[in-house]
């Protein structure tokens, strides 16, 4: 397979980079890679990342939200809860309501993506604004309606399965939201933002980081908290947060989750170990400030990371797929495939190719693929399986896997 090649060359050279030179001394330092995400100074842990543990649980409350058709006034509230202002009894953690952080701020908020490019932030930020009003307006009000092409409502699984709440085109809202926030918050914030040099490098970082000065009142580094937030966005809500991997895929509903679900195909077996392994990796380079062995492993996450992103949307768009071909369809079963797919399509523009800087797709790439699923006045109810297999086509042909290694059922 050649899903590992590019793994395999930026691990060969991180391993020629574990004995460098410092640049302050010219002494030697060999870095040694940690068993677990544990780094500390003068016995105190050096590792904060709650801002995205914060983040990621607000994330969760709000989609379980967009499933919830009882909420009193919820646009509204579902709208405040994205928007989060400090002190707000928008969540049921206490802790949560009292933070002054929020989900829509950093939504399409990385430095790299788009702190030049107002216009894509906003627009973004009213995709997921508009699939909240969308959820409140049309599907609520249809909650005990059956669905149909071009009437919202419910569309049970076959054999007494869920019940999957779909809008007049068959798309499930709440998914397109859950998926399409995996990469506008977290893939956008770790690989965009935290792993980038602008933020690890910004001002005196690098300088600082050589000296060891610490941020003000804190015990670490301004470089190590920025690494370790975007190690936040992976890992954030996990049962063991310094050996996440053993409970992999089980931690959340976002990026931590589908690695997981990635990890357990055969085809991909050990993607889950390359990306915490490169976490670790990287954060010990910036202990002993070699940057390059930094930035090798930023690369392997920004590739591995995205790939996890590119598999997703293969694999539902064949899941779906291959449902559609069944002599019998379950429009439930595939609609749900095909909304999750949506939603990972939608997150492709947020990957990152370490090669190019730019994402695999870009905004306008994205929309021609989600114009190609949600064509005419039915949308999905009216897509072909050549249609789903040309934009899975057109997606695996960007990466270093097949359609045919996505899209086998893991």
């Amino acid at each position: 397979m050649k899903i590992n090649s590019l793994q395999g060359l930026l691990y060969i050279l991180a391993i020629l980079s574990l004995v460098a030179c410092n640049s302050d001394d010219d002494s030697t330092i060999e870095i040694s890679e940690p068993a677990t995400y544990v780094f500390e100074r003068n016995g105190e842990s050096t590792v904060s990342f709650g801002g995205q543990t914060t983040r990621i649980k607000m994330s969760q409350e709000i989609i379980d939200a967009l499933k919830n058709n009882t909420l009193a006034d919820a646009e509204a509230t579902i709208d405040a809860m994205f928007a989060h202002v400090e002190g707000a009894n928008d969540f049921s953690e206490a802790d949560l309501n009292a933070s002054d952080k929020s989900v829509r701020s950093k939504t399409a908020a990385s430095r790299d993506f788009f702190f030049d490019n107002a216009t894509d932030a906003a627009a973004i930020k009213s995709d997921f604004d508009g699939w909240i009003q969308s959820q409140v307006d049309e599907v609520f009000p249809n909650w005990g309606t059956t669905a149909v092409a071009g009437t919202a409502g419910v569309l049970q699984e076959a054999g007494g399965g869920s019940n999957r709440y779909v809008n007049a085109k068959g798309l499930e809202l709440n998914q397109a939201f859950n998926k399409g926030l995996i990469g506008a918050l977290m893939v956008d914030q770790a690989l965009n933002n935290y792993l980038g040099t602008a933020i690890l490098d910004e001002a005196e970082n690098r300088q600082n980081n050589d000296n060891e000065v610490v941020a003000e009142g804190k015990v670490y580094t301004t470089m190590e908290h920025k690494w370790d937030e975007a190690y936040g966005y992976a890992y954030g809500t996990s049962a063991n947060l310094t050996n996440p991997n053993p409970t992999i895929g089980d931690d959340d509903s976002f990026l931590n989750k589908y690695i997981g679900r990635v990890e357990e195909d055969p085809d991909f077996e050990g993607i889950a170990a390359d990306i915490f392994n490169a976490f670790k990796l990287g954060r010990a380079a910036i202990v002993a400030k070699q940057y390059d062995v930094r930035d090798q492993q930023s690369a392997i996450l920004r590739t591995k990371i995205s790939e996890v992103i590119g598999i997703r949307a293969v694999y539902y768009l064949q899941q779906g797929k291959n449902g559609l071909e069944e002599s019998t369809i379950d429009y439930g079963s595939v609609f749900h495939d095909l909304s999750e797919g949506y939603g990972f399509i939608y997150s492709l523009q947020f990957t990152r190719n370490p090669d190019t800087d730019a994402p695999y797709f870009t905004r306008a790439e994205v929309q021609g693929f989600i114009s190609q699923l949600m064509n005419g006045t039915n949308g999905l109810w009216d897509v072909t399986p050549a249609t789903l297999d040309a934009v899975s086509d057109a997606i695996a042909a960007k990466f270093d896997f097949t359609v045919a290694q996505a899209g086998s059922t893991n």
